[in-house]
């Protein structure tokens, strides 16, 4: 295990800010007597990246509390909503008879704790503890027990409406450490507890915005806060990640590119621990010598001044704007403008992640985590309001793998002027040859191997002809719009259905019942989701470590269909014939269960039990790719894959012969390989050797 060294002690003494400091002078010109504008609107301490949520009309907070809210009363801490506030009711009568009152109560109290052994002998009076710090007793109540009961976690809609009990937990650590020499067991360790630490927060959000989409409705306009909900609730529950110290530098299990649809995801994960500020600091009450020290910084363009470069970054402080995100006063150097200089003056390097818009069904805006980045540079500076901000000077560490938000400029640029960005190395643009909806890219830039190009591709697997007889009943839904709770296809599935409205899997199943032909309702129904084929345009690549392998040009949400894994299905007496004549064959019941992962709340709910219904035989058929394939077949198998396999039916309900669909298990940046488990041994590397 690599070795987490404390952080060295902070002693050096913080000398008094000035207004231009050295590093100022030598970037700019001598210093002048500056004419800044006086400030006439009411300053916010940082800009909200989104905005808060409005309560409804005629509703409480304590209504407005759905199911996962009810589990935590974590949620007013994570965004302060200043119409919760009471406002200030400005009469001198009142305010002299509360200060009145608040005198004489404080007197009586001194001089009840003072004389509390004396006084406790008459029993008929209650006297505070001396050593306590509270205004007035309070009795102490049974906490909710935390459990939920079996009934619930049957169903985890069900089971998230459960109260369970309201711990206060402890604030942050304020021990910086540094994490160093990693071996490369311990570098999956953590990567396996960041990647179940995410699917745990996705498969809550996920499950938070279907319950309150069956409280008010997909169409009343208000905006489900998934992402509030799930932190709220693992944080109840101690799941937040790297709590116990303030990691300064890397994060053990983060890699460089990696995306976050959300900011509250940045701070489960302990990549950036402020829910709205962009500067994330260890504050100077809480540092060994008083000083503060920042630790990472969001780059989103919150501010007018900033410059960003991507190796290099004119970064600016925080605070003095309004609620439009306008400069309105000048910067104090306080905070966290004076942890970034502090960790200047002691050359302490930050993570940077970059909050870059980008249009998907979730959000506006992903945030990716670029690196480490030195502070080279410190200066007090007049912003184009004509009010004086804080700026920083950074520069990316070198060595470190390239940065996420380049790759995923250059994978736009793939969508249109493939040619243009990449002029050598495509064998051609559509291996696919206009079957799959999206073009699927062929790209070999190392050596002459042109093997894809030589098998028929396969938009969907080919089944026996009896599997579409055996089984069927030629029965579906009725419903006429989309299918609705309750319906035919519903019941199918358990009661609910394996999708939300944004086509994400809800939770992995042993086989999903999608809507087939024989159902009534249209093909925009929230229950035909696999059915419809590629959708994100993905691309078969040569790579010296895996031979073949596949990559998305495309920024893949988790818990998002991918694609059919497809071949030419064979009976078990078919499969014998050609396993004798050498051939190698795909057995789908070798793949691991992985589908059991996604969505499980085991974490969340002690008695948790993973889905058992509806039930599937094991499968019994191999599947033959040697002629006829698709560009599931070239994907690299990983015991941490970010690919899952899920059992689906939709054009028939032959139980023993269900298509092999693939959903992505993690949030995939666009150039980042697709792995999934084959279920072989560790040390097959590679794909299975039919596909090399």
């Amino acid at each position: 295990m690599g070795s987490i060294v404390p952080f060295q002690d902070l002693t050096l003494s913080l000398q008094p800010p000035q207004t231009t400091t050295d590093a100022a002078t030598s970037s700019t010109p001598t210093p002048t007597t500056f004419h800044f504008l006086t400030p006439k609107i009411e300053p916010k301490q940082e800009p909200f990246d989104e905005p808060e949520l409005e309560p409804a009309p005629n509703q409480s907070p304590h209504q407005q509390k759905g199911f996962l809210f009810s589990l935590s009363d974590s949620t007013p801490d994570l965004l302060l909503n200043s119409e919760t506030t009471p406002p200030n009711i400005p009469s001198s009568t009142v305010d002299d008879q509360n200060a009145l009152y608040s005198e004489y109560f404080r007197i009586s109290e001194l001089f009840r704790s003072a004389f509390a052994k004396r006084l406790q002998k008459y029993g008929d009076v209650e006297v505070l503890d001396p050593d306590s710090r509270a205004i007035v007793p309070v009795p102490e109540e049974p906490q909710p027990s935390s459990e939920a009961t079996p009934t619930n976690t049957s169903n985890p809609e069900q089971a998230l409406s459960v109260v369970v009990s309201r711990r206060k937990w402890p604030g942050r650590s304020n021990e910086l450490v540094r994490v160093t020499n990693l071996g490369i067991e311990d570098e999956r360790y953590f990567r396996d507890v960041l990647r179940r630490t995410r699917m745990t927060y996705d498969a809550l959000r996920i499950l938070a915005i279907v319950e309150e989409e069956k409280r008010s409705g997909p169409g009343s306009g208000r905006r489900a806060r998934g992402d509030l909900r799930a932190a709220a609730v693992m944080r109840d529950r101690g799941l937040w990640l790297n709590r116990d110290k303030r990691i300064v530098g890397a994060i053990p299990g983060i890699e460089i590119g990696d995306v976050f649809f959300f900011r509250m995801e940045l701070c489960v994960v302990g990549l950036h621990g402020q829910v709205q500020a962009g500067i994330d600091y260890l504050p100077g009450s809480q540092s060994s010598n008083g000083e503060p020290i920042a630790t990472s910084i969001i780059v989103s363009g919150g501010y007018e001044d900033d410059q960003d470069a991507g190796d290099s970054i004119i970064y600016t402080g925080h605070g003095g704007q309004d609620k439009f995100s306008k400069q309105c006063m000048h910067q104090k150097l306080e905070g966290g403008n004076l942890a970034l200089e502090r960790s200047l003056h002691y050359g302490i390097e930050v993570r940077v992640i970059r909050g870059i818009k980008y249009e998907n069904k979730v959000s506006s805006k992903v945030y990716v985590y670029d690196g480490l980045y030195k502070i080279l540079d410190c200066w007090f500076d007049v912003g184009k309001s004509g009010f004086g901000v804080y700026k920083y000077r950074l520069s990316r560490i070198e060595g470190q793998p390239e940065m996420g938000s380049s790759i995923m400029r250059f994978a736009e640029s793939l969508k249109t002027r493939p040619l243009t960005a990449r002029p050598t190395g495509y064998l051609t643009l559509d291996v696919s040859m206009g079957k799959e909806k999206v073009a699927v890219f062929l790209y070999n830039d190392i050596d002459s191997d042109h093997d894809p190009m030589y098998y028929d591709y396969l938009v969907n697997s080919v089944f026996p002809p009896y599997a579409f007889s055996h089984g069927s009943n030629g029965t579906g839904c009725e419903c006429v719009s989309g299918c609705t709770e309750g319906c035919l296809c519903a019941r199918k599935n358990g009661g609910d259905f394996a999708y939300d409205h944004n086509g994400l899997l809800l939770r992995g199943k042993p086989v999903i019942f999608e809507c087939g032909n024989f159902c009534q309702c249209p093909p925009h129904c929230r229950n035909r989701v696999s059915q419809h084929g590629l959708r994100n345009r993905l691309e078969i690549f040569r790579s010296r470590e895996t031979g073949w392998g596949v990559r998305s040009v495309d920024l893949i949400q988790a818990g998002s269909f991918i694609c059919e894994y497809t071949g030419v299905v064979l009976t078990r007496e078919q499969a014998q014939i050609f396993t004798m004549n050498g051939d190698t064959l795909i057995y789908p019941s070798r793949f691991s269960e992985r589908w059991a992962e996604w969505g499980d709340l085991s974490q969340i709910f002690a008695e948790y039990v993973r889905p058992t219904y509806p039930s599937i035989p094991p499968l019994d058929f191999a599947m033959d790719v040697s002629k006829m394939r698709n560009v599931a077949c070239y994907m690299s198998h990983s015991s941490s894959p970010n690919v899952m396999v899920q059992y689906v039916l939709y054009d028939h309900n032959n139980l023993m012969f269900p298509h092999l669909m693939l959903f992505a298990m993690e949030n995939i940046p666009p150039m980042r390989e697709l792995s999934i488990d084959y279920g072989v041994a560790d040390e097959w590397t590679g794909k299975l050797a039919i596909c090399n």
